[in-house]
């Protein structure tokens, strides 16, 4: 089962067991933010242990490959990236801690401001899973090497390959966003050997 398949099933896992909290009980509803605001910090504790063990390893090996273009850019070839390992992890660490400060940030308006409470459970179960699927914990934390899934520049999420976002606000709206992406990054020579020929006659 995929990334994008379990966090289905564990959103709608989440959503059958919020159903059932009294979370018009004060104490039962303390609880429940405490372990959202818990789960938060300890998902940008990580991702901070993990942005010190990329500058402590200091890895100057260069990474050069072919981003796609974005769907809405409009654009028909892909841009070249010359980089290195240190460099490339430090900014997916960034994309990583956008994403749980994107999520704060929303979460803190549908509680705080419509008063939404079921999402705040959901959504904590759905940081530690997100968090788990990070591969830059894999690799850094956890030992594996980067081969395979773990290899850099790491593939694009598909539809049902990447990680779902899933709000239930009290039955009555239920949004699913996807990461999705046409393709992935090319690392073959020719690709790269046709974008640094394209780079040259526009410089």
């Amino acid at each position: 089962m995929n990334a994008g398949v379990q966090s289905i099933a564990i959103s709608l896992g989440a959503m059958q067991l919020a159903r059932r909290l009294p979370l018009d009980d004060p104490e039962v509803l303390n609880y429940v933010r405490f372990g959202y605001v818990a789960t938060q910090v300890i998902v940008l504790s990580v991702f901070y242990v993990i942005s010190m063990k990329i500058k402590q390893k200091n890895d100057l090996t260069v990474l050069k490959y072919v981003e796609p273009p974005s769907p809405m850019s409009g654009e028909q070839q892909g841009k070249l990236v010359n980089t290195t390992v240190r460099d490339y992890d430090l900014t997916e660490t960034s994309k990583l801690l956008r994403g749980v400060y994107m999520g704060v940030a929303m979460m803190g308006f549908m509680h705080l401001y419509m008063k939404y409470t079921q999402p705040l459970f959901i959504q904590s179960l759905m940081g530690l899973k997100n968090l788990y699927d990070a591969k830059l914990l894999h690799i850094h934390l956890l030992g594996k090497p980067a081969v395979g899934d773990y290899k850099r520049p790491f593939a694009a999420a598909s539809m049902f390959g990447g990680t779902a976002d899933l709000f239930y606000p009290e039955s009555v709206l239920l949004t699913i966003r996807y990461t999705a992406a046409a393709g992935g990054p090319a690392t073959d020579a020719a690709s790269i050997a046709e974008a640094e020929k394209r780079v040259g006659k526009e410089e």
